[in-house]
């Protein structure tokens, strides 16, 4: 069996822009005497590899806490794709989907976009999840719509990942976030093992 890493290392992770970045600190340290080590850290939900929940941009959404587990964890399909995802591309990243029999979770690899079009494709298909390598799934200047489409019908974005040595094919995901009552996203420890 073969897990395939696909997460940001926390404290040295991407940040979207605007967002504060993630910060540790040793505040007990054995060197100093103390009798173990103890780390704190302060971050944003939304740094690196992480999950959306609806309630990130719908008012009244799922939070964190609500989503069910299934939604993160099970079969998904990782396409390669560059620039701009259009409504055709979704229909082809769904149809490779389907026939490696795992379309309820994708992923998408290389510097894509997912437009309004393809997010309307993405959610008429009633998938479970959606992830990407960006840290947000829409335009980076105008995530608003993309996200309220996909998030309406309560699919969980995973965003951040790192696909970068990830071939195109079926595989199994596990990206389960950190369990954090009436919040809009959470960071996850995602990976994938190969079928």
């Amino acid at each position: 069996m073969k897990i395939i890493d696909i997460s940001q290392e926390v404290l040295s992770c991407n940040v979207f822009p605007g967002d504060d970045s993630p910060k540790g600190e040793l505040v007990r340290s054995m060197e100093d005497g103390e009798l173990y080590n103890l780390s704190m850290l302060s971050m944003c939900a939304h740094n690196g590899t992480h999950i959306d929940a609806p309630f990130h941009f719908l008012k009244d959404g799922k939070t964190v806490e609500q989503m069910p587990l299934e939604a993160f964890v099970g079969d998904c399909y990782v396409a390669r794709h560059e620039g701009d995802v259009t409504a055709e591309n979704a229909r082809e990243i769904l149809k490779k989907a389907k026939e490696a029999v795992a379309g309820e979770r994708i992923l998408i690899a290389g510097k894509a976009t997912v437009t309004l079009a393809a997010a309307e494709v993405f959610a008429d298909a009633e998938i479970k999840l959606l992830g990407n390598e960006s840290q947000t799934v829409g335009p980076e200047n105008a995530p608003m719509a993309v996200h309220k489409v996909l998030l309406a019908k309560e699919i969980v974005l995973l965003e951040g990942v790192v696909l970068s040595d990830v071939s195109e094919g079926a595989y199994f995901l596990s990206a389960a976030p950190l369990n954090f009552a009436g919040f809009d996203g959470a960071p996850c420890r995602a990976y994938l093992i190969e079928k």
